[in-house]
């Protein structure tokens, strides 16, 4: 081991864990039957916004049981752990937006800045209707403008959390349960 994955092992073992697997599995049925409620007939193409939307839209993915496409796009507004006010685009979606229904799936809603600008490029790109779903959404008042997610796994204080796709210095995507780094 080295210092980095010395450090990332210590900041799991104290950790507080927020939501537990099952916890997170029960919220992610639920998101799906919501969303098969609101657009299930609407033939929606599911939009993962990668790096950290990757686990929770894969497993979002499975559990819808009606025909949806699924493309990714990459955008970000971190340069190395710093966020910028600019987004950077890495990959735009490799489908044409144009007359289809978008539900756009991203791990965390916090201040919601590269979530209301992704959205906006789908509505620019021609998307006939724009559904937002996260696994968790950050409790503060910091949003960007009035932006809510139309669809919401579970609410989350406002700490810096890490699990199922959200990370902790790039590690920690991959832990099973939602946890809180300690003192955060």
């Amino acid at each position: 081991m080295n210092m980095e994955s010395d450090r990332v092992e210590e900041v799991l073992k104290n950790a507080e864990q927020l939501y537990s697997q099952s916890e997170v599995e029960a919220a992610l049925d639920r998101l799906a039957a919501d969303i098969k409620r609101a657009i299930g007939d609407q033939d929606p193409l599911l939009l993962c916004v990668m790096t950290g939307g990757m686990v929770p839209a894969s497993e979002l993915f499975t559990r819808l049981d009606f025909p949806v496409q699924l493309d990714y796009l990459h955008a970000t507004r971190y340069v190395g752990t710093r966020g910028g006010s600019e987004l950077k685009w890495i990959t735009p979606p490799s489908q044409s937006l144009q007359g289809k229904t978008v539900l756009v799936v991203d791990d965390i809603l916090d201040e919601g800045l590269t979530l209301a600008a992704i959205l906006e490029y789908c509505r620019e790109q021609g998307a006939k209707a724009v559904y937002s779903a996260v696994l968790v959404e950050k409790q503060h008042d910091r949003k960007s403008g009035s932006l809510r997610a139309d669809f919401v796994g579970l609410p989350v204080e406002d700490r810096y959390v890490f699990g199922y796709g959200m990370d902790y210095h790039g590690y920690l995507r991959n832990v099973t349960g939602i946890y809180a780094v300690a003192g955060s």
